[in-house]
């Protein structure tokens, strides 16, 4: 049947809102698990963590890409919300920041029970979809927060953490960042080091998800050769679409589709286009490519809201997932492969990982080399005790004898 040229913005208007109604009723039923906001640094920096600050409350909050408001308005059901702390923490005060800042994602559960509620198992997400309440989950952003040591990754465990991003825009003592690709930083672990593969050993036991947005390529591929469990990006985007050292490769995107892992994929404009400004469209295109290279089970949803300075036409702030949506439904994904994304993906990579950790298992113990830290602000209990962290064998025998001989000329 022939329309006449000027119904044709008139079926294209109903076409979208068909595509948009879709979203909603697919929402509704699977709403949207994001690997990554960054709300809870926001509420450092604009209020010092006084969430009883009459602007600090979160279902008026303004000047942010989150509210509680906005949240409902996107479907968003489930949140792994970014315990946050910068690179020049590490080796100073990063511990506490980092505890500081898991504090305060309790206390928005408790501040608002009716809207979040405070999870750490994939059951625990499914049981807040059903009370239509967000799962609210922490993220560990940047391996300095652990300073290095077992303990401390046990004890955030503990308190919640159930991912942890190996490095953030810094090397650590035991893992290489991304500004390595980039020549900005130098290799020092070549990925991962013997203590780095300790951490990633010990988070398989313990359960908790292994995180490579931000690492290196050699530390990509390192952690996920040896982890036993999948892995995710929490906000990474596909480096064949914008050339950034951020974004994740193809040929890593392969490893992600042998190993059952997931990439969320980032919103910054900078890690979608390559420049200033990006498009919905463009952040589809990145869904697309790593649905053709990995499958359409390695695909989710990392906005990186509230932590990035530009965001793309279309997706302003988290009320704009349904739009996503019905931008995926517009290029013929299916109806499986966008509850996938939404959320049956990361389901099923939380499940693997729960499935591999064991408590019973004997935890790594071994400390990392008292050399690799920087000691300017450390004490060195333990250490002291235990010569053979720090001394070669053969040193250690030679003083020995030194000592005995001594011993006998008395």
């Amino acid at each position: 049947m022939w329309i006449s040229w000027w119904l044709w913005p008139l079926v294209a208007l109903c076409t979208g809102d068909q595509f948009r109604d879709e979203a909603e009723r697919i929402m509704r039923g699977t709403p949207v698990i994001d690997g990554h906001n960054d709300l809870p640094w926001q509420l450092l920096t604009m209020f010092n963590n006084q969430l009883q600050q009459e602007k600090a409350n979160l279902t008026s909050l303004a000047q942010t890409h989150t509210n509680i408001p906005k949240l409902k308005a996107g479907f968003v059901g489930g949140q792994f919300w970014s315990a946050y702390t910068p690179c020049d923490t590490q080796n100073k005060d990063a511990v506490r920041r980092i505890l500081e800042q898991i504090d305060v994602i309790h206390r928005m559960c408790q501040m608002y029970p009716e809207t979040f509620v405070c999870v750490t198992n994939s059951t625990g997400i499914r049981q807040a979809f059903r009370e239509g309440r967000v799962a609210s989950l922490v993220g560990v952003e940047g391996g300095h927060s652990i300073d290095s040591s077992l303990g401390v990754l046990r004890a955030l465990y503990h308190l919640g953490m159930r991912y942890l991003t190996l490095t953030h825009s810094c090397n650590t003592p035991w893992a290489d960042n991304w500004l390595v690709d980039t020549g900005k930083d130098k290799a020092q672990s070549k990925g991962l080091s013997d203590f780095g593969q300790s951490v990633v050993k010990e988070m398989n036991r313990l359960g908790v998800i292994i995180d490579l947005a931000h690492a290196s390529v050699a530390t990509m591929k390192a952690a996920l050769r040896l982890s036993k469990a999948p892995v995710i990006f929490s906000h990474s985007s596909a480096y064949s679409l914008c050339r950034h050292q951020r974004n994740v490769p193809d040929d890593v995107l392969q490893l992600v589709n042998q190993t059952g892992s997931l990439v969320m994929v980032n919103f910054y404009n900078k890690y979608v286009s390559c420049q200033e400004e990006a498009t919905l469209s463009q952040v589809a295109d990145h869904l697309d490519h790593i649905k053709k290279v990995a499958g359409a089970g390695a695909v989710g949803f990392g906005g990186d809201f509230d932590g990035v300075s530009r965001v793309p036409s279309g997706l302003e702030d988290v009320s704009k997932y349904p739009d996503l949506v019905a931008e995926l439904l517009r290029r013929q994904w299916t109806e499986v492969e966008v509850r996938g994304a939404l959320a049956d993906n990361l389901l099923r990579v939380f499940e693997a990982v729960e499935q591999v950790s064991d408590h019973t298992q004997t935890p790594e113990e071994e400390p990392i080399p008292l050399d690799k830290l920087e000691d300017s602000c450390r004490t060195k209990y333990g250490y002291s005790e235990a010569p053979s962290f720090h001394h070669r064998p053969g040193a250690l025998l030679a003083s020995l004898t030194t000592t005995l001989l001594g011993l006998s000329l008395l």
